[in-house]
This record gives C-alpha cells, structure tokens and sequence, in this order.
C-alpha cells in the first residue's frame, strides 16, 4: 500500500504574496514511478514537502486542500545537511530504524546495507560533520532506504554527484522502489527516463501535463527543462559593468599545499586529510574548474585558496587566510555548497544589497534580481526560496560587489536551462572582465577554460 493522493492543495508561504501551489491535484499509483520535472521555482520540493506533511507545520503559510500518502513514506531534501540528526554516519542512518521498532541485529543489517548502497566509503563511525556536500547526500538516501518506505519522495538525489556515483545511487533507488512507490524531481531528465512511467510537468505551482514518457518527449519541450538531445544553453550576456571587478584581481597559485581538518565531538577527534599536495592555480582573465568524484578535496581547496581555511602546510600566494575579514570580503566572493550558510538578512533585496553597502560600494539590486528571475520575491525571506532560487540568489549576493577574485562551489545545481544560462553567463563575463574564477562543479556542460581533476585531495 503506498498510493498518493492530493486535492485542490494550495499553499502560500509566509511573507510571499503569491502561492507556491495553486489548487493543485495529483494521483500517483501504489507501485507506480513518477518523475516530477519543471522550471526552477516551479513548485516541485514544496509539493514533496507536502506530502511528507511539513507545510503548516515546519513552514509556516497558509494551506487548504489535501495531500495524503498511503503507508510509510521516506522524504530526501533537496539540501541533504538539513536531514542529520547524529554526530556519526552509523547512527544517523539507524535513525529512521530505530523509530520503527527494529530490534539491534535487524537495526544495524539494514544500516551497513544502506550505507554499502549508495558506496559510502566510510565505517559507520565516521563523523557526519566531515562528509562532503556529495557524501552529505550519500548519507541522507541511506537513512530513506533502510526504512524501506511503502513511498518515496527523492528531491534531486544526485544533483551533487559524479557521474560514477550518481549511476550507483540511481541503482540503488531503483532496487529499492521495486513493488513500491516513486516520485522522484530531477533536472536532469535524461537518466531517469528509461526507468519511470510517467512524467509530471509542473509550472507556477500547478500540474501543466501529465503523461507517459513517450507523450512527454513527443510533445513540445516545456520551458527551460533538460531534455534530452537538446545542445547546452548559451551563456546569458551579462553587462560588464555589473561583474567587472572594483578591487584588486586576485590570482591564487597554491604550491604543494596539504590541509587536516579536525572534527571534534564530544567522543573524540577525527582528523581527516582533506587536501594532500594540492598545486593549482587561478588565473585572472579565466574561468578554472575543479572536478573530481565527491570527497576529492574540491570545496575545500576553493576555501583554502580564498583564505577562508588555513593550510596546514604548502605555499598560498597571495595568503589570503592572513587578511582581516573586511578585506576577504572586498576582495573575494564566495558562494557555498549550501547557500545558506551565507544568508545574512531578513529578505532578499537586503541580501544581496548588504556586501556592497557595507563596502561603500553601489548594487543595482533591482537589476541584478531581474537578471536571476528573482525580482518578485524581494521582500520575500531568503529561507523561503527553492533550492535553486536559493542557489541563484547566494552567487548573486556575493558578488554583486564586484569582487576580483570570484570562488563558486556547485553553482549549477538546482538550475533549469534558463536559470542556467544566467548563472554560467554571469561566471563567464566576470572573467571577461578581468577577474579570476575558481568553479567547483560536477556539471560537464560548465564551460572552463583550465579544468583541473582531484582526487584524494591533489590535482591528478
């Protein structure tokens, strides 16, 4: 038993003046395997979150109509760190078990099942805080599929990863909705067809079709999607003067650099070799991207190079983690693996005005949100966005001040074609204009003009 059913469900968020869901209904079958596609924004997670009963309760808004989910259903957020609820991987997995009533040996089978799943490659005492955005993912399916839920609602569970994981973990979802149900959101499309029975198209907070895959790929593409055997979108034109750079440009070499992160917890210290030997370099005038599979030291040499972690041995020219934060924050822009982490105001207009006011320094925040199809929700809080919207806004609030030295962690990830388009042309045009930018990504459409692959925390 694990059907779907939603009824005349609308839902507006507090402090937006338009719904997120208009009146929306849908039936998913007992067994059935749907893929939810649409435009960023379209209202895809909140249906999910829907479902799992969150709106009305962990969010606040205004709700009518019905969702419900037959039997025992297990929710995948878009962002994976929200769903930890335990300092070691082991537990957190046990999680959803445990509350199920399993005894010990039942408990701890299905958690090293789930783990050898998704190819965690860590025991399960290895501490969550250490994990990768990608390997924050891994964990976050696990703790779905050992429940072994009668539903499953996954929001983009490989959006973070490789593409030799990213096939692994779709292996492991698909073992696991064998006989049950499937309702899956994705923006790449194109690996997911061969295994659905239907796609659901949603636009502005309603259902706009509803079909079998066939239908779906005979009918005209809906807007901005991912379709198969379409080219990559060209780069949006962005005004020079919106990213040319108004401090100094900032060219980072690192030579031989090593870095230990240290983990503590209230049972002890985990040290783990995050970066060993890394030699790179970001060049002004050029667009670098740093690739490799998920835990290979990306994200952590983007903030090593951008001051924002001091190595633990090695050279960094310039060494920037010796500048006051003031000057980090004039010279360089950074923007996380999870936005959030950079939110600082109470909207959106204050968000991405905020760097550039404390700096002395003119936004055109009015433009700047156009330009990222975020206009409508300026008195909106930035907690209240999409994964993408969120994504777009955190690139734009950090660098509408212009900065020379331009650091992107997974910048592409929750983007539509649209919206993809803008976030590329923006990353291009700054380093037109003369400033350097360090791009971490697995997306292979992002245009580079130096790629660099890691692994094991060194340039390969």
């Amino acid at each position: 038993m694990g059907g779907v059913r939603v009824r005349d469900f609308t839902w507006r968020p507090l402090g937006r003046s338009t719904p997120t869901l208009t009146s929306l209904d849908l039936d998913v079958a007992d067994g059935e395997r749907v893929l939810l596609v649409g435009a960023s924004g379209s209202g895809k997670s909140t249906l999910l979150h829907g479902l799992a009963g969150a709106l009305g309760t962990t969010f606040t808004g205004e709700l009518s109509g019905t969702a419900d989910v037959e039997g025992r259903f297990g929710l995948l957020l878009q962002n994976p760190g929200d769903g930890v609820v335990a300092e070691r991987i082991g537990r957190d997995v046990a999680f959803g078990p445990e509350n199920l009533g399993l005894d010990r040996a039942q408990l701890w089978s299905r958690v090293d099942e789930a783990l050898d799943a998704v190819r965690m490659p860590y025991g399960r005492d290895h501490l969550t805080a250490a994990l990768s955005g990608g390997e924050l993912q891994r964990l976050a399916l696990a703790g779905v599929l050992a429940m072994r839920p009668d539903v499953l609602l996954l929001d983009e569970p490989t959006s973070m990863l490789d593409d030799e994981n990213a096939a692994a973990v779709r292996d492991a979802v698909l073992d696991a909705a064998r006989g049950r149900t499937l309702l899956v959101v994705e923006h790449r499309l194109e690996h997911w067809l061969p295994h659905v029975q239907r796609v659901v198209v949603m636009d502005a907070g309603r259902v706009v079709a509803d079909g079998s895959v066939a239908d779906f790929l005979a009918a005209t593409p809906p807007r901005g999607l991912w379709m198969p055997g379409l080219p990559d979108p060209t780069p949006l034109e962005v005004p020079e003067e919106w990213v040319r750079p108004t401090s100094d440009v900032v060219a980072v070499r690192a030579s031989d650099v090593g870095l230990e992160l240290v983990t503590r917890s209230m049972r002890g210290t985990q040290r783990t070799r995050a970066l060993d030997g890394l030699t790179a370099e970001l060049r002004a005038g050029a667009v670098t991207g740093l690739r490799g599979p998920s835990g290979a030291g990306k994200s952590t040499a983007l903030a090593v190079m951008g001051g924002l972690l001091r190595p633990t041995s090695g050279v960094l020219e310039p060494a920037l983690h010796r500048r006051s934060s003031r000057e980090l924050a004039r010279l360089v822009g950074w923007v996380p693996q999870n936005p959030e982490h950079g939110f600082l105001a109470q909207t959106v207009t204050d968000e991405v005005g905020r760097t550039g006011a404390a700096l002395g320094r003119s936004v055109d925040v009015g433009a700047l949100l156009e330009l990222f199809g975020l206009a409508r929700y300026g008195p909106a809080s930035p907690y209240r966005l999409s994964g993408g919207e969120q994504r777009r806004l955190a690139l734009v609030a950090a660098l509408a001040h212009r900065p020379g030295l331009v650091l992107l962690d997974e910048p592409t990830v929750g983007q539509d074609r649209d919206t993809w388009a803008a976030v590329v042309g923006w990353m291009r045009a700054a380093a037109g204009a003369g400033a350097a930018v360090g791009v971490a990504t697995h997306d292979a459409s992002v245009p580079l003009d130096v790629e660099l692959q890691l692994r094991a925390g060194a340039v390969v």
